[in-house]
C-alpha cells in the first residue's frame, strides 16, 4: 500500500508555515490518539501516519528533501527517518520529543535553568488602626518575622568554600521524566527534592536551607486619609531570596477600627446626634467635637424633625495624598421623652388640648397623613 502525501495526511497546503503544521498535527494527535481510541487499529494507524508526516515536515531539511523527492527521499535509510513500525522510528529524539514539541506549552514549557536565582516570597502583615490615626496619619514601628537570606552562604545552603553539586539523578533540572504508556510525565526529582542540586556540606548557620529565621523591625508611614482595606507595599522587605535572588515584598493591609460616634463613607463622615423634644421644638444650638481637635457649632432651627441633616464642609476625612477633605454630616434624631412624672404628663396633656384646634399648623405631617387616610377610607 503506497503512502499518502504528508501534506494531505495533515490536511495542509504545501505552503503551510510551521505554526500551521503544528496546529494541524495537534488536532490529528488529539483526534486519533490511542488512549482516546482503544482497540481501534484504524485510529492508531492514522495517529502513526500523522506523527510521521509532522516529524518530516517540521524539519526544514527533511521537508526540502520530501518536497523534491517525495517518500523516496526516506526509503532505504535516506535522511534517517520514516521507516520502522511503532512510535519510535522517527529519528532524532523519537516520538516523545514530537509530543513535547507540540504539547509542551500546555505543561509550562521548557525546563528551569539550573542554579537560577530565586526571588523570595512576598509577606502579608495585617494592621488595625484607629479612625483618628487614619485622619492624622501615623508612624508605626512593626516587627515582622521573616526567613532572611543566610549571610554566611549567601543563600546557597552550602558551607563557605564549597558549592552545591549538580544532582546526577535529574542532571540538574529538578525534574525527572516517567513514561506512562504514550505520555511522558514530569515529576519533581526525589533525590534533590526538585532543587536540581545536592548540598553535600550544608552551611552550619542555615543547615543547608539558604535562609534563617529573623525578626525585622520596620518603620511604616501611614498616610492621612488611608481607607479600610488599603494595601501598602514595602519593596524588598519580604522573605529573602536564594542563590543570590532578590527579596520578596511586604504588603501591609490596613483595617480601620469602628469609631464610637463617626461612620465613614469614603472621605465623608456621618454622626447621628440625638436631641431632646424641646430642642427640636423650640430650636437651640449644639457643639460637635471633630477629628481635627476643634468643635463645630450647629444651630438647630425650631421645628426640626428626625432625619434632618446638617453639613459641616471640610470637616470630614482627608483625601489620600491631596490637600482636600470630605464633609461631616450631622444626622438629627429627635428623642421621645420617657419616664415622665405627673406634672410633665399634665403639661403635655394641656399642650395637646391647646394644640388640637391648631393641629394643621403644629403637626402638619401627621395631620395631613390622617386626613388623607380618612379620605381613602371614605372612598372605600
Amino acid at each position: 500500500m503506497s503512502k499518502r502525501d504528508f501534506y494531505e495526511v495533515l490536511g495542509v497546503d504545501k505552503s503551510a508555515d510551521e505554526k500551521a503544521l503544528k496546529s494541524a498535527y495537534r488536532k490529528k494527535a488529539m483526534q486519533f490518539h490511542p488512549d482516546r481510541n482503544p482497540d481501534d487499529e484504524a485510529a492508531a494507524e492514522k495517529f502513526r501516519e500523522s506523527s510521521e508526516a509532522y516529524e518530516i515536515l517540521k524539519d526544514a531539511q527533511k521537508r526540502s528533501a520530501y518536497d523534491q523527492y517525495g517518500h523516496a527521499a526516506f526509503e532505504q535509510g535516506g535522511m534517517g527517518g520514516g521507516q520502522g513500525g511503532g512510535f519510535g522510528g522517527f529519528g532524532g529524539g523519537g516520538m516523545s520529543d514530537i509530543f513535547e514539541d507540540i504539547f509542551g506549552d500546555f505543561m509550562g514549557g521548557g525546563r528551569p535553568r539550573r542554579n537560577a536565582p530565586e526571588r523570595g516570597s512576598d509577606l502579608r502583615y495585617n494592621m488595625e488602626i484607629l479612625l483618628q490615626d487614619a485622619f492624622d496619619g501615623k508612624q508605626v514601628e512593626i516587627e515582622v518575622p521573616v526567613a532572611a537570606t543566610c549571610a554566611d552562604c549567601n543563600g546557597s545552603g552550602a558551607e563557605a568554600g564549597t558549592e552545591p553539586e549538580t544532582c546526577t539523578t535529574c542532571a540538574g533540572h529538578g525534574k525527572v521524566r516517567v513514561q506512562q504508556g504514550f505520555f511522558t510525565i514530569e515529576r519533581a526529582c526525589h533525590a534533590c527534592s526538585g532543587r536540581g542540586e545536592i548540598i553535600k556540606t550544608p552551611c552550619g548557620s542555615c543547615r543547608g536551607e539558604g535562609k534563617i529565621d529573623d525578626i525585622r523591625n520596620l518603620d511604616v508611614s501611614i498616610p492621612a486619609g488611608v481607607e479600610d482595606g488599603t494595601r501598602i507595599r514595602l519593596t524588598g522587605e519580604g522573605e529573602g531570596g536564594t542563590k543570590g535572588g532578590p527579596n520578596g515584598d511586604l504588603y501591609i493591609f490596613i483595617s480601620v477600627a469602628t469609631h464610637e460616634f463617626y461612620q465613614r463613607e469614603g472621605s465623608n463622615l456621618y454622626c447621628r446626634v440625638p436631641i431632646t423634644f424641646t430642642e427640636a421644638t423650640l430650636g437651640g444650638e449644639m457643639e460637635i467635637p471633630t477629628l481635627d481637635g476643634t468643635t463645630a457649632k450647629v444651630k438647630i432651627p425650631s421645628g426640626t424633625q428626625t432625619g434632618k441633616q446638617f453639613r459641616l464642609k471640610g470637616k470630614g476625612m482627608p483625601v489620600l495624598r491631596t490637600k482636600n477633605a470630605g464633609d461631616l454630616y450631622i444626622l438629627v434624631s429627635v428623642e421621645t421623652p420617657q419616664n415622665l412624672n405627673k406634672r410633665q404628663r399634665e403639661l403635655l396633656r394641656e399642650f395637646a388640648e391647646i394644640s388640637e384646634d391648631n393641629a394643621k399648623n403644629t403637626n402638619p405631617e401627621s395631620f395631613g397623613f390622617f386626613a388623607r387616610m380618612k379620605d381613602m377610607l371614605g372612598k372605600g
